[in-house]
């Protein structure tokens, strides 16, 4: 069984819309809010609606769901994608917390970061993409580590990640699946064939366990799965 079924949408334009108006939902209202989003190809659309929306982003704080471990210059960063794509316009005056702190190695700088990440707990929403082997985050399968890092109840918000499962190979740092469900919205983010027929072996076959398996298979946070061709 899954958390969320599978909302289709007919084009990544409208695939996008529907991303950005679910953000926007869950960052509404008073207070101090969180958002954790994600780097590579697919949210940059979802990041240019959401910019534009007219919301109090002087109280938002944004941090990634993980980072290659680069300069934030490199076109391989994640938290350049964010400042390029997401912190233009009315989001222009939200923070932003990077995961790269300038430490010695990513395991150092996820010690670094993670008080601060404690301190912002639980965010308002979580925007995760997907990668065709069915990782989240930086959360790759085949991690000797992988176990600690799925755990739900487990003590730490943040890793290094020393070997990335895909390119690039970089090393990574990638929050937890403790700190990915500390929150009161998951979207998940898919596009493709492929993607979907790797959801469809999730909700299918239980012996089938990528790591984005443990973010559809639990029920203690809820879940939109959208998708788009």
């Amino acid at each position: 069984m899954i958390a969320a079924a599978m909302e289709a949408f007919p084009d990544r334009d409208a695939l996008a819309e529907a991303a950005a108006a679910a953000l926007a939902g869950a960052l509404a209202g008073p207070g101090r809010r969180a958002l954790v989003v994600t780097g590579g190809t697919s949210p940059g659309a979802v990041y240019d609606r959401l910019s534009r929306l007219d919301l109090d982003w002087r109280d938002v704080t944004v941090t990634l769901s993980d980072e290659r471990w680069v300069d934030a210059a490199s076109p391989l960063s994640n938290e350049r994608l964010v400042r390029d794509r997401l912190l233009t316009g009315p989001a222009a005056s939200a923070r932003l917390l990077p995961l790269k702190a300038g430490g010695a190695d990513p395991t150092a700088d996820a010690s670094a970061v993670e008080p601060c990440l404690r301190a912002l707990l639980p965010w308002s929403a979580v925007l995760l993409g997907m990668g065709e082997d069915g990782h989240i985050a930086s959360l790759f399968p085949g991690d000797p580590d992988l176990p600690g890092r799925l755990d739900p109840d487990g003590h730490g918000l943040c890793v290094g990640v020393p070997v990335a499962g895909l390119a690039p190979f970089v090393p990574r740092l990638s929050l937890t699946l403790r700190a990915l469900l500390t929150t009161s919205l998951v979207v998940l983010l898919i596009s493709g064939e492929a993607k979907r027929e790797l959801l469809r072996r999730v909700a299918a076959e239980p012996a089938f366990d990528p790591p984005v398996a443990a973010i559809l298979r639990q029920d203690r946070t809820p879940v939109r799965v959208l998708w788009a061709p």
